[in-house]
């Protein structure tokens, strides 16, 4: 998903109003771009379609790896899909149901749901915990599960995308997110040049710490400083990382191998305060700029 286009002069078409009997609170609706729509889902059926087009992209496309039963639905889904929250970019242009419209989605999960519905999906790789109790007066959010249909992989859904996240976390009250970010294939050694500058140049420090869990833990410090060319190692960045570098993020120490997906994963850390003005700025400090 490309979104370093983010950073970039983007002209964007003129937002549309909403187009529903429904208040944008009662629909979950939370922006548009021409004819693009972003909105939570509403209904179960949503749910199923958004979780068809996680399938598509994650194991047709990136050949992860689902449990039989799972796999012959031809849907992605996991326990935690029951406690989320789920962000759908709808084209509005393709005729038919609301569930053939979906062309990207997220999944949003606060802490307070997480921590009554038995904790976060990325504690399965990370040792969250410390960074939680660190924090009690702060509200977190996950962020997982972000894909796009390839012929949508455009500023036009990634802006909707971030539009929706923003929109969310400004609703809620949230004071940082954080997620698993992905390497294709399961060999940390091959991202050594990424990895490496992740760890000299967006380590998370201080009151943010987070790692790996020890019994999962790959170092990323695989090339001293030194040998480290930046521009080459920015370019060998996956897009959705270094959107979320561009972003003000900051990386966990230690990747996780990902057999089940074939990634090799390290946690973003995003608190609020840290988003960058400019980017604040570009989607408005109330989510207004593609609310309306």
């Amino acid at each position: 998903m490309t979104l370093e286009l983010l950073n970039r002069g983007i002209v964007l078409d003129g937002a549309s109003p909403l187009s529903s009997e429904q208040t944008p609170e009662e629909s979950g609706y939370l922006g548009r771009i021409g004819m693009l729509e972003t909105r939570l889902a509403r209904t179960e059926r949503e749910i199923d379609a958004a979780q068809a087009v996680r399938y598509r992209v994650f194991v047709e496309e990136m050949h992860a790896q689902l449990p039989p039963d799972v796999a012959r639905r031809k849907r992605d889904i996991d326990s935690w899909d029951a406690i989320c929250d789920h962000l759908l970019v709808l084209d509005r242009s393709i005729e038919g149901d609301t569930e053939d419209q979906i062309v990207g989605t997220y999944r949003l999960l606060r802490q307070d749901v997480a921590t009554q519905n038995g904790g976060f999906y990325s504690a399965s790789e990370f040792a969250l915990g410390e960074l939680l109790e660190r924090h009690p007066d702060k509200r977190f959010m996950e962020l997982g599960r972000s894909c796009v249909l390839p012929q949508y992989r455009t500023k036009r859904t990634v802006e909707l995308l971030w539009q929706g996240c923003w929109a969310y976390a400004l609703k809620h009250d949230m004071n940082a997110m954080f997620g698993c970010g992905s390497f294709p294939g399961t060999v940390p050694e091959e991202h050594a040049l990424a990895l490496s500058f992740l760890h000299h140049n967006a380590l998370v420090r201080g009151e943010w710490m987070v790692k790996a869990r020890p019994e999962l833990y790959h170092t990323m410090d695989l090339m001293p400083v030194e040998a480290i060319n930046a521009r080459k190692a920015l370019t060998a960045l996956p897009p959705l990382i270094k959107g979320y570098l561009r972003l003000g993020a900051m990386v966990g120490s230690g990747a996780v191998i990902d057999h089940a997906f074939n990634t090799t994963d390290v946690l973003i850390v995003l608190p609020i305060s840290s988003i960058s003005d400019r980017y604040i700025s570009h989607f408005g400090a109330d989510a207004g700029r593609f609310a309306s």
